[in-house]
C-alpha cells in the first residue's frame, strides 16, 4: 500500500480544495509513492510525535494541524518546525495534514464535536461559497441523453440531497471547420447550421478534472465548445461550524458543567449568563470568534468554540452564551474521527491513535 492510496481515501472525506486559501494541507513531507508500514494519527506533529511514530513503526503521520504553515526559508534546526521536518526526513517519515479541509467537511471536526456533545438535527453553520461550478456545453440532439448521463456518472448534477440535476434548452449552432478539420457533421470549409441542445450542469469543484475529461471523451465533436464558471451559490453540506440541538434543553449552568466534563477541559471561559435554557447550540473547532455573528443569526442559544479575545465576549450582546473551551480541547476528538475512518478501509497495516497530548497550554 502506497501513501497516495491512503491520502486519496482521506481526500474523499476532506478534499484538499475544501481548505481555506491561507492554509497548507496535503502531503507536507515525503513521497506519495512510498510504501506504508503504519499510520500514526495525531492533532499536531512535534518532535515527540516523530519519536512515537518511530517507536510504533509508522512511517506516515496523519496530522490535523500542518507543521509547515508559513514558508520555510532554511532548515538548520533553529526552530521546532525545522527540527520536526529534519527528524521526519532523516527517519523517512511522511507527514500529511488535513486542517481546514477537514474543518469544512460535513463529517469533519465540527460534526465530531456535535457527536461528542450529543447534538441532533445538525447542519452546517457557515456554508462555503465558491465551491460549486457550472458547465455549459452544446451537443447534437441525438447525443444529448448519452452525454448527460456520462456527466452524471462523473459527479455532475449532484448537489445536496439531489442527483442527476441539469437544465437543457434547444438552439441553433453555426460552425465551419478549416481545411485541417474533421467534422462529425457536415463538411470541412462549409458553414454548418445545426439544431443542438445546450446542457448546463452543476458540480463540485473537486470533480472538475473528472468532469472535463468525461466531456472530452463522451462528446462526439472533434472540438468541444464549453464554458465553466464558478457560481456564488453556497454548498449546504460544505462549510465551517455546525448547528445542532439537544433533545431536552438544559439550564445554563448545567450546560456549562456538561460542556466542561464532556469536552474534557480544565476551564470554560464564557460570557454573561442570560438565565435562559440552552437547546440550540453552534460549534466550531479551533479559533472560531469569526463565527459569533453567524451563530447569533442562526438563533443558537450557545456557541462553543475557542480562542475568544477579551473584547469578543462583548459580541454576545445578551443574545447568546459564548463558551470558549480551549483550542486543543475543541479539536481533540478529531484524531479519533480519522482513526475510525481509516480503520474501516485499511486493515493490512496498523492505524495508530497517538497517545501523546500536544496541547501547549496548561492550567493551574
Amino acid at each position: 500500500m502506497k501513501i497516495k492510496e491512503i491520502t486519496r481515501y482521506i481526500e474523499e472525506l476532506a478534499p484538499l480544495n475544501y481548505a481555506e486559501d491561507f492554509d497548507n494541507v496535503g502531503l507536507l513531507v515525503g513521497s506519495y509513492d512510498s510504501e506504508v508500514s503504519g499510520v500514526l494519527v495525531t492533532l499536531d506533529t512535534l518532535e515527540e510525535t516523530i519519536d512515537e511514530a518511530i517507536a510504533k513503526k509508522c512511517n506516515l503521520i496523519v496530522s490535523f494541524h500542518p507543521i509547515i504553515f508559513a514558508g520555510l526559508k532554511k532548515l538548520n534546526g533553529h526552530s521546532y518546525v525545522e527540527r520536526v521536518v529534519l527528524k521526519a526526513i532523516k527517519n523517512d517519515i511522511a507527514i500529511y495534514a488535513t486542517h481546514t479541509a477537514l474543518d469544512n467537511s460535513k463529517n469533519g471536526v465540527s460534526a465530531k464535536m456535535c457527536e461528542v456533545l450529543g447534538l441532533k438535527n445538525t447542519k452546517i453553520l457557515i456554508p462555503k461559497k465558491g465551491i460549486i461550478k457550472k458547465l455549459t456545453t452544446v451537443v447534437p440532439t441525438k447525443n444529448a441523453v448519452s452525454l448527460r448521463n456520462s456527466l452524471f456518472e462523473a459527479g455532475g448534477g449532484a448537489i445536496g440531497n439531489y442527483e442527476h440535476s441539469s437544465f437543457s434548452t434547444t438552439g441553433e449552432s453555426t460552425f465551419k471547420g478549416n481545411e485541417n478539420s474533421n467534422p462529425v457533421l457536415g463538411e470541412k470549409e462549409v458553414l454548418q447550421i445545426e439544431n443542438e441542445i445546450q446542457i448546463s450542469i452543476l458540480f463540485e469543484q473537486k470533480n472538475e478534472a473528472k468532469i472535463l475529461q468525461c466531456l472530452q471523451t463522451a462528446h462526439p465533436y472533434e472540438e468541444v465548445a464549453y464554458e465553466v464558471v464558478t457560481i456564488e451559490n453556497v454548498h449546504q453540506d460544505i462549510g465551517m461550524g455546525m448547528l445542532g440541538e439537544f433533545t431536552e434543553p438544559m439550564e445554563e449552568k448545567d450546560f456549562l458543567s456538561y460542556l466542561k466534563k464532556t469536552m474534557q477541559t480544565a476551564c470554560v471561559r464564557h460570557s454573561k449568563l442570560l438565565h435562559k435554557k440552552i437547546k440550540k447550540v453552534a460549534v466550531l473547532g479551533g479559533a472560531g470568534s469569526f463565527a459569533i455573528s453567524d451563530a447569533k443569526r442562526a438563533g443558537a442559544d450557545a456557541y462553543v468554540s475557542a480562542d475568544f479575545k477579551y473584547h469578543e465576549f462583548f459580541k454576545a450582546e445578551n443574545d447568546i452564551l459564548l463558551a470558549d473551551i480551549g483550542h486543543y480541547e475543541s479539536e481533540q476528538f478529531t484524531k479519533n474521527l480519522l482513526v475510525d475512518y481509516l480503520t474501516k478501509k485499511f486493515s493490512n497495516f496498523a492505524i495508530v491513535l497517538s497517545q501523546k497530548s500536544t496541547n501547549p497550554i496548561y492550567y493551574i
